[in-house]
């Protein structure tokens, strides 16, 4: 069942990162965590995901900071946005960025799932 695929979450909410990163190695996943952007940063550069899941609302660093500055060192990492917020006017800011998709917090991980392996799928440098 092993994916080989290394999926990152970054977010400050552990009563979420903990049930994601549970629901993911479930899946067959490998999973790494941060809980602010500028860690993000850091693993993204020791571990080289294959794909990130980042929530938009940190502190230390949020998630549109984490993404620009991900995008000056790697233009083609698939990026999913975290957000509470259908509405939130950063997703735009964002999309100009090159974002995969979002996944809202409070949907079914059935979602964040489809979504991911759409990227998965979809994005032409990784193996299916």
């Amino acid at each position: 069942m092993e994916k080989d695929i290394k999926v990152i979450v970054i977010d400050d909410e552990s009563d979420f990162v903990e049930p994601m990163a549970f629901w993911l190695k479930a899946k067959g996943y490998t999973v790494l965590t941060a809980g602010n952007g500028k860690e993000g940063i850091k693993v993204i550069h020791e571990k080289n995901p294959d794909i990130v899941f980042l929530d938009i609302n940190m502190p230390v660093m949020d998630g549109f900071a984490t993404l620009k500055e991900i995008r000056q060192f790697n233009k083609g990492l698939p990026v999913i946005i975290i957000s509470a917020y259908v509405n939130d006017p950063r997703l735009t800011e964002a999309n100009k960025l090159g974002i995969s998709g979002v996944f809202y917090k409070g949907s079914d991980f059935n979602e964040g799932m489809a979504l991911l392996e759409t990227v998965l799928r979809t994005h032409k440098n990784l193996k299916k």
